[in-house]
């Protein structure tokens, strides 16, 4: 089956139109022709989605939905109108209910309407699933598209042989969480993993810092030696964030480390052998920074062994709950908040929006509504205004 429905109408007619329609797209479907007999039905099987009329011999079709069964179980309701309850049911689309649609029904905007409130009971299934398991691998969500399957395929492969990786995706994509997804699933998992954020440190100091120093080396060094990230990252893996950002000059320098496997401290004479994997990060296209010149060619190709692009969260929206569910359960543990669960409008909204920031961007939202948030369930309200208007 499809999914289950509940239908509260009390016009028998449409009540058996409606339910001849939907069993035959392959929906289970029970009927009610009362508020009371919706009630029964409701606390005998909970449906994944309700359909209601407004008016009912026994009471307001709309208040089934503070009924707890559908409270507890946030079923999204589909709320039936007549030309003049437009405003009740705007009223319960305040309070809750999924979409509303006036009479007489169409039967295609219907089956819509029914497939997207569908998708949201889907969403929350995986939601509720990824509450109560452990599916990430080390804060990398793989997810469900294709082409995260297959970045991570090829990610583990290239971390058991030691081969050189380029990660490339837009800011906020996660590239520093797959480096180290990289080097916990390789063979180099247990030594060291050393970042090195390229844009934030002084090209004049970068040497000194891959390299390490002799004694005395230059004005302003220490009087003992410094040894450097790339020999205390030795059997490890070196990850080099915003590679983009490292000076030409630099780059000459590190393809000669990697070239020879060997480094020369600044002030020193001697080559010191390193066994080194290199990771590389990069928002920018490093192709093009080729052509441009302000890349080197032959150290991009050292590099680019491996390429990994992380695509941007817009083209992996079905990842959505899971990613939800991950950062969730995180941000329960890190900020002390107890939040268990999350609203439909809120992954429905999700699903709609551009995601600029990408991962980053869901995860501040994320811990910014939980701190805020003294329930137990993260409403549309919690969110700013650029999430609310897509409910």
């Amino acid at each position: 089956m499809a999914g289950s429905l509940l239908i509260v109408e009390d016009e028998k007619n449409m009540q058996v139109y409606l339910k001849e329609f939907l069993t035959k797209i392959g929906y289970e479907v029970q009927s009610a022709e009362t508020f009371q007999q919706a009630v029964e039905a409701l606390h005998k099987s909970p449906p994944d989605v309700l359909l209601l009329d407004v008016r009912l011999p026994d009471g307001h079709g709309p208040n089934l939905l503070a009924d707890p069964i559908a409270r507890e179980n946030h079923i999204p309701a589909i709320i039936f109108t007549a030309h003049g309850d437009i405003d009740m049911a705007v009223d319960a689309m305040r309070n809750g209910a999924h979409d509303f649609m006036p009479k007489p029904i169409n039967l295609e905007r219907l089956e819509q309407s029914i497939q997207r409130a569908m998708e949201v009971v889907s969403m929350r299934r995986e939601l509720y699933l990824l509450r109560v398991s452990r599916t990430s691998t080390d804060g990398f969500i793989v997810g469900s598209t294709p082409s995260m399957k297959e970045l991570v395929d090829r990610a583990t492969r290239a971390a058991s042989r030691g081969a050189r990786i380029l990660i490339t995706g837009e800011n906020g994509t996660g590239k520093e969480v797959l480096a180290n997804f990289i080097y916990k699933s390789g063979s180099r998992a247990g030594r060291q993993f050393i970042d090195v954020n390229s844009s934030a440190i002084q090209d004049t100091m970068l040497e000194s810092e891959l390299f390490g120093y002799e004694a005395n080396a230059f004005t302003g060094a220490d009087t003992k030696k410094k040894i450097g990230l790339m020999e205390v990252a030795d059997k490890g893996i070196l990850f080099f964030d915003e590679i983009a950002s490292m000076s030409l000059d630099m780059q000459a320098k590190l393809l000669r480390a990697i070239e020879e496997g060997k480094i020369r401290r600044v002030g020193g004479t001697t080559n010191i052998p390193v066994d080194v994997q290199i990771v590389s990060a990069s928002n920018r296209n490093l192709q093009k920074m080729v052509e441009e010149q302000k890349f080197r060619e032959d150290l991009y190709y050292r590099l680019n062994v491996i390429e990994l692009h992380i695509p941007p969260l817009r083209e992996r929206l079905v990842d959505i709950p899971e990613l939800v569910g991950y950062f969730v359960r995180k941000l329960n543990a890190e900020l002390g908040t107890n939040t268990l669960d999350v609203h439909p409008h809120v992954l429905q909204a999700f699903t709609r929006h551009t995601w600029p920031g990408n991962i980053r961007e869901l995860s501040h939202l994320l811990e910014q509504a939980m701190i805020y948030c003294d329930d137990p369930v993260l409403t549309p309200t919690y969110f700013p205004p650029a999430i609310q208007t897509l409910v």
